[in-house]
């Protein structure tokens, strides 16, 4: 694996596959926590995904793991901000891409973050759309 200067964009799949030990991934997530934890990764995300990853806990795994999640989890998380300028072009890059792929708006702003923010970091990630994105994707 490789993970220049030792950073990661985590997305939504990650995080939920990480805590949900029903999850067909969570194996997968277990190994990249901890290949994570040994070098010393920094894990990079959005509110956007914050607030998609609490509901979907909050929806598929309980009450407790979404709790669990927003008070053990994003605090050690680095959670980028950003402008309306970085909106806007994800408004651009939903309008243009999902026409033709299967892309939501979370995962546009993701990509203009990660494109134009982070250097294109490589995403921790068991969604398909970030590959699809030319992004580099683990695992």
């Amino acid at each position: 694996m490789n993970l220049p200067q030792n950073k990661a964009f985590c997305d939504t799949s990650f995080f939920f596959a990480s805590l949900c030990p029903d999850d067909s991934n969570f194996g997968k997530a277990g190994e990249l926590l901890e290949y994570c934890k040994n070098n010393s990764v920094t894990f990079y995300t959005t509110w956007d995904i914050i607030s998609e990853t609490v509901t979907l806990l909050r929806y598929r795994a309980g009450y407790r793991i979404a709790v669990e999640f927003m008070d053990v989890i994003k605090p050690a998380l680095f959670i980028v901000r950003y402008e309306d300028s970085v909106r806007k072009a994800a408004e651009e890059v939903f309008r243009k891409l999902s026409r033709d792929k299967r892309l939501s708006f979370c995962d546009a702003v993701s990509y203009v973050v990660i494109t134009h923010m982070l250097d294109n970091i490589p995403c921790l990630t068991f969604d398909k759309d970030f590959k699809n994105l030319g992004m580099t994707v683990y695992p």
